[in-house]
């Protein structure tokens, strides 16, 4: 009997470790990836956080889903874990949708543990506007180690990577065998038992259809700005819960700091999905044109807008030096956006239903999709 096949379409983390979790039970495995190299995109463009459950306190069932998840992370991606630094989560005493008593109540009930800051620590943040600081165990990770161990994973094993190659159709085979054929740009034809579309923003825009339902999406242009922390701030990553502010952590791909904003890292935002007549717009043309008409990623950043307003809170940033912003488009289920939940969209097609769509916004949830991907297949 042969072996299954598939093909997976988008090389970001969560496209290779399907592959490979495939490839590893067998199954002869193509990857699609549209850029040169794996993890270029939206994999690496975020904050590197490795969630613990802290983020969520809107939302109990994605926080107990990342206190499960992280342990099994660190087993199996250990050497891209980065914890040299301290964690801090501080509640602003103004406009926050939590206090502290909520936020302790809530790392309680979800067995997160949750310590009050050093007294060195507390003093760095302005009394005046900010209700409590704890320290949080929550590690970041280095997508480019992350990236090479999965590169170091491939060869071994019966994968076959496209770079610099898109899908551009998806149609049932004419053959009885059941299968579907991916349609290339390079030209060629692939059939494949399963077709797992994995391309995140891009998730309508793989398979040549219209006037088929869509995954109602919700997209914006995020800008991660990258700076170099003064030395009190080098080994510290501050988040300030829960409403308009900001977030600063490593991002140890760069050995610097990533600053977001709640106001001001999303540019723009879209909806998309439903039904249509006519094919929607691909989102990352979207970037491509903000980006152009804007001057590039210096004439449309907002860098010092997020530096002015975080230094209300953490004095520190004011020492800060902006080095560089990187964009990119962040996709989720559009009605996940009130109560914040980021959970796993996983869609079988209705007319291909071997044609599996995932869309997840969290690195450590991985281990979630694999679960899934295998009882749609039938591994478990």
């Amino acid at each position: 009997m042969r072996n299954k096949t598939a093909v997976v379409i988008g090389g970001g983390f969560y496209g290779s470790a399907i592959a490979i979790h495939l490839a590893q039970q067998g199954w002869n495995i193509t990857l699609v990836e549209k850029e040169p190299v794996l993890m270029s995109k939206a994999s690496y463009v975020n904050q590197a956080r490795l969630h613990n459950g802290c983020h969520y306190p809107r939302s109990f069932r994605t926080a107990i889903r990342s206190r499960v998840n992280l342990p099994h992370f660190r087993d199996i991606y250990g050497a891209a874990v980065f914890e040299r630094f301290r964690a801090l989560y501080a509640i602003a005493s103004r406009d926050s949708k939590v206090s502290s008593q909520h936020y302790q109540r809530f790392c309680r009930a979800a067995q997160i543990p949750l310590r009050m800051a050093r007294k060195e620590d507390k003093a760095l943040f302005d009394p005046r506007f900010v209700e409590a600081v704890y320290e949080v165990d929550e590690p970041a990770f280095d997508a480019t180690v992350l990236r090479d161990q999965l590169l170091r994973q491939i060869p071994n094993l019966p994968i076959t990577v496209h770079y610099n190659t898109s899908a551009i159709s998806v149609q049932p085979a004419s053959s009885a065998k059941g299968e579907l054929v991916v349609g290339l740009s390079s030209g060629e034809s692939v059939p494949a038992d399963w077709v797992f579309n994995c391309t995140y923003a891009a998730l309508n825009h793989i398979d040549g259809r219209i006037d088929v339902r869509r995954p109602a999406l919700r997209h914006q242009i995020a800008e991660i700005v990258l700076i170099r922390p003064p030395p009190e701030l080098q080994e510290k990553a501050v988040t300030m819960m829960d409403g308009p502010f900001f977030s600063t952590m490593p991002f140890p791909a760069r050995q610097l700091h990533s600053l977001t904003h709640v106001r001001y890292t999303h540019h723009m935002a879209w909806l998309e999905g439903g039904t249509s007549s006519e094919a929607s717009p691909n989102p990352l043309n979207y970037l491509a044109e903000y980006l152009r008409s804007g001057g590039g990623a210096q004439g449309r950043s907002r860098a010092n807008w997020m530096m002015r307003d975080a230094q209300r809170f953490l004095p520190a940033l004011a020492k800060a030096h902006i080095e560089d912003s990187l964009f990119e488009v962040k996709t989720f289920v559009a009605e996940t956006e009130v109560d914040d939940a980021r959970p796993i969209y996983f869609h079988q097609d209705e007319t291909m239903p071997q044609l599996i769509s995932i869309l997840g916004s969290k690195i450590d949830n991985v281990f979630d999709i694999l679960t899934y991907v295998d009882s749609a297949v039938g591994l478990n």
